[in-house]
């Protein structure tokens, strides 16, 4: 089958249309799966699940979703694909708890490719174990979205499923793979998935992984998913959560010294990243309320602990890229 987006096919830019691409692709997977089991690497991300929502009105329980929560993802999201799509949409749900197993794993580990290629790799030893577990899979589903094809063709490496081992046999379903993310977040909508997850903002593979800069430890880690939350939390409050392209925090591998309740403190700060950018390449710096950062700054300070400053990142890309790592 040709990975060339048809000419004819029409954008996606309402619910009428987007009705009309479900039903379309729940009666193509219907036809290419049958009764078959398909699996599914659930990370909670935009593309996997909308792919899942799709899948479950098509084939129900034949879909098993497996959710690897591997230690590195923002706070609340895996409670959050829980609550969706197990208790929710009633998904043949495998969660798998593997926070120890990545973490003993990257322990020590200082370069930041080497944290990137242990985090995919264990990945996908995890994915491949509960996939031997399930009895008739014969279907892969990926979030393949066009994007992905044009830029590195049909495996979506950030999923970290196309290392899996030949073995296994599977076949590929990817109903999405002729979409771009605009079409899938109204895709996704229309499927009723919650505002949260249909436009939730880029989230790099290693996750909050490559924002807890050097060598990872659990406590700094938490620093990193805790600030995290706070920042988002204050952007929705004010207004930015839709305004701003991509928002986060990170905490470097140094301490510098401050006061704390009048004692002398040695703890880490808190880098604040909040940039605007039309497709990655180039990306400004979000002229974000000086009161608003003081807040902010307040509310680290004193709820996230380890942590005595707040610095905010004004390098726009280039010089800077996106992610510090």
């Amino acid at each position: 089958m040709s990975n060339k987006r048809p000419e004819s096919m029409e954008r996606i830019t309402n619910e009428a249309l987007a009705n009309a691409f479900i039903a379309e692709q729940v009666a193509a997977v219907k036809a290419q799966v049958g009764d078959k089991k398909v699996l599914l690497a659930l990370s909670g991300g935009v593309d996997s699940s909308v792919v899942a929502a799709l899948l479950i009105k098509a084939i129900g329980k034949n879909l098993v979703c497996v959710h690897v929560n591997h230690g590195l993802l923002r706070k609340g999201e895996p409670e959050q694909v829980v609550e969706v799509f197990r208790n929710q949409m009633n998904a043949n749900l495998v969660y798998v708890d593997a926070v120890d197993r990545f973490l003993d794993k990257l322990a020590g580990i200082v370069e930041p490719e080497r944290k990137r290629k242990i985090i995919g790799a264990e990945f996908i030893r995890v994915f491949e174990e509960e996939a031997r577990k399930q009895q008739g899979i014969e279907f892969l589903a990926q979030g393949t979205i066009y994007p992905d094809i044009l830029e590195s063709g049909p495996v979506k490496a950030h999923h970290n499923v196309g290392g899996l081992p030949d073995d296994l046999k599977f076949e590929l379903v990817e109903p999405l793979k002729f979409l771009f993310k605009d079409e899938v977040r109204v895709v996704g909508k229309a499927l009723g998935l919650p505002d949260g997850m249909v436009y939730r903002q880029p989230f790099p593979g290693p996750g909050l992984g490559v924002r807890c800069l050097g060598a990872i430890t659990r406590d700094r880690l938490e620093a990193v998913r805790e600030s995290d939350a706070i920042l988002r939390e204050e952007f929705a409050k004010n207004g930015l959560e839709g305004k701003v392209w991509q928002y986060f925090t990170i905490v470097p591998d140094f301490k510098s010294v401050g006061v704390k309740e009048g004692k002398r403190s040695f703890e880490w700060p808190v880098i604040i990243r909040a940039v605007n950018t039309r497709d990655a390449m180039t990306a400004t710096v979000e002229d974000v309320p000086f009161a608003l950062l003081e807040h902010i700054t307040e509310r680290i300070t004193h709820e996230v602990k380890g942590v005595n400053r707040v610095l905010y990142d004004l390098t726009p890309k280039p010089t800077g890229t996106i992610e510090w790592e």
